[in-house]
């Protein structure tokens, strides 16, 4: 594969590019697009930072293109890499609610795409990312966009592309409801009687323990949850209250998540 381009070198990009250097995947080079872009990144090796696409010189051939501009500049900025489109380059974007159909227009229905939904742990290397590819990706294109994906995370793919719009829906907007957790866990705390530091204090060292224990264990969540529970204890007690038939916790989380799969089918278009 060719050397890299990044466009857009936000806080995503930039987790992204950091990823990429741990693991050695910057060899054959990395070019910039970023207007505003940290001048650290400009200070790395083998890392060319460029204002606008106009600079990129003219016998510059990507491997990979990496879309990580917001979804809304999209329409601004994609024109000005269709010069790129070709069987030896694949476009990776990691903007939300664009369709492959979406970027075929723009690009050409010959392009090589990829389209991929990471979440925001992305940017401490803890991400998860699922991600699906037209007909046009060669297996070693796809393999690449594996390895750039999964420096900042875990990997998955799926072969039908309407399955983004459930993974936005748990993963993409997943930390928020996670942080959400975090606010009650610490309201309810405060309403127990803890003092509000102390109490959010313990919501988040108690949530952020727990993923790094899920993440390290081979025990499905279910098994690490009885784990927890003594019988007839207080954790019980407090189970029997979320995971109540009519508005439990489970009820309530399975219609959060067909509310946002339908408004990510409703803002694909």
């Amino acid at each position: 594969m060719g050397p890299l381009l990044l466009v857009g070198c936000g806080k995503m990009g930039g987790a992204m590019l950091d990823g990429w250097r741990a693991r050695g995947l910057t060899g054959a080079g990395v070019a910039i697009v970023e207007p505003a872009a940290d001048p650290r990144f400009a200070a790395m090796d083998g890392v060319a930072v460029h204002a606008g696409a106009e600079s990129i010189p003219d016998d510059f051939n990507p491997g990979v293109v990496v879309l990580a501009v917001k979804p809304q500049s999209m329409d601004a900025v994609l024109p000005h890499y269709r010069r790129f489109a070709g069987p030896d380059t694949v476009f990776l974007s990691i903007a939300a609610g664009k369709t492959i159909a979406y970027f075929e227009r723009a690009l050409g229905g010959e392009a090589a795409i990829v389209r991929a939904m990471p979440n925001t742990p992305a940017a401490v290397g803890q991400g998860m990312t699922v991600a699906v590819a037209n007909p046009a990706v060669a297996p070693a294109q796809r393999q690449a966009c594996d390895a750039l994906l999964a420096a900042v995370g875990d990997v998955a793919w799926v072969e039908d592309e309407g399955l983004i719009d459930a993974v936005t829906a748990v993963s993409g907007g997943g930390p928020a409801y996670v942080f959400l957790l975090i606010e009650c866990l610490a309201e309810a705390g405060r309403a127990a009687g803890l003092p509000a530091d102390l109490s959010m204090r313990l919501a988040r060292t108690t949530v952020a323990g727990s993923g790094a224990l899920v993440r390290q264990s081979e025990e499905p969540a279910a098994t690490l949850r009885r784990n927890v529970t003594s019988p007839n204890g207080t954790t019980q007690e407090a189970l029997a209250v979320l995971m109540a038939e009519e508005g439990g916790l489970q009820s309530l989380m399975t219609r959060a998540i067909a509310a946002a799969t339908r408004r990510s089918r409703e803002l694909a278009g």
